[in-house]
């Protein structure tokens, strides 16, 4: 099953067009995207039982992050060894969490602003939690799975790497529009292997990142049962599963995202997000 937010409405993608989910459902289910979480269980048997027909064109323009409102976002950082070798950290021995702000999601099609010239890019496969998890084991990780997602976990990387450890991860990453996501949710039944899927990030034409998941030194279970023994993870909650190698912030000389860049960003089985850019009208850090 492919979801997608159009126009802020819950569609289910069915033979290449969007089919509304409150219409189709007569009211049974609502529009809002972001309530379909609560009601997982309920909205797959309902799928798998009726026929879906008809449906409207998909248009780029009009589509919105498929899970708008997560109370909840995880990021993982250094999950692929490459990642770990650019960056010149040691491997870790579990998950290096921090969080991104739910203010800072946007869509797959979305014009961010850039608060500085040093915003960085990283593709991610983005795992969105399906059920309320809580000391779940990792052989059971995937039950919690809704579905995945292809994000940007976009960087601010002079207030990132700012203050004393550990830093300022969490605000460097959740400037407005720093969470792109989309641009459909795919439940892991339509993929061939949700534990291989391909990525990369193209900037402005030049491919930058390329990798699998299968390349993730902690898998989506794992992340699932590691969280979930710390606090609850809730229906609709996104995990950010980390990048690959190919940052701008490890390139010599160092690249980062300008205004004239489009950033193409796919993962295989899900889709493309395209992102062009602007200046803020003020430049952070700014004052007066």
């Amino acid at each position: 099953m492919r979801l997608i937010n159009q126009n802020d409405r819950l569609k289910v993608v069915v033979d290449g067009f969007a089919v509304d989910v409150e219409k189709a459902s007569d009211h049974r289910f609502a529009a809002d995207p972001q309530a379909i979480f609560g009601r997982w269980n309920d909205f797959r048997a309902w799928v798998a039982s009726i026929r879906l027909e008809g449906g409207e064109p998909i248009v780029d323009s009009e589509l919105g992050p498929p899970v708008p409102r997560p109370s909840q976002i995880f990021a993982v950082g250094v999950n692929y060894r490459d990642h770990v070798e650019e960056a010149g950290f040691e491997e870790p021995t579990a998950p290096f969490v921090f969080t991104k702000f739910p203010a800072s999601v946007t869509g797959p099609y979305s014009t961010i602003e850039l608060p500085t010239a040093t915003v960085d890019w990283e593709v991610e496969v983005v795992a969105v939690v399906g059920r309320r998890a809580r000391h779940v084991q990792e052989r059971d990780g995937w039950d919690y799975v809704a579905g995945l997602t292809v994000g940007q976990d976009l960087s601010e990387r002079e207030l990132q790497l700012s203050g004393p450890a550990p830093q300022q991860f969490n605000l460097g990453k959740s400037f407005a529009g720093f969470t792109p996501i989309g641009p459909a949710l795919v439940t892991p039944d339509e993929l061939k292997d949700p534990d291989d899927i391909a990525v990369h990030t193209v900037v402005s034409g030049h491919q930058m990142q390329k990798s699998r998941t299968r390349n993730l030194i902690f898998p989506i279970p794992r992340l699932i049962s590691y969280l979930s023994h710390i606090l609850p993870l809730l229906p609709g909650d996104l995990i950010f599963t980390g990048t690959p190698s190919g940052i701008g912030w490890a390139l010599n000389p160092q690249r980062f995202i300008t205004p004239a860049d489009e950033l193409v960003t796919w993962a295989e089985g899900i889709g493309e997000m395209r992102h062009r850019f602007v200046a803020a009208a003020t430049t952070f850090g700014e004052t007066g």
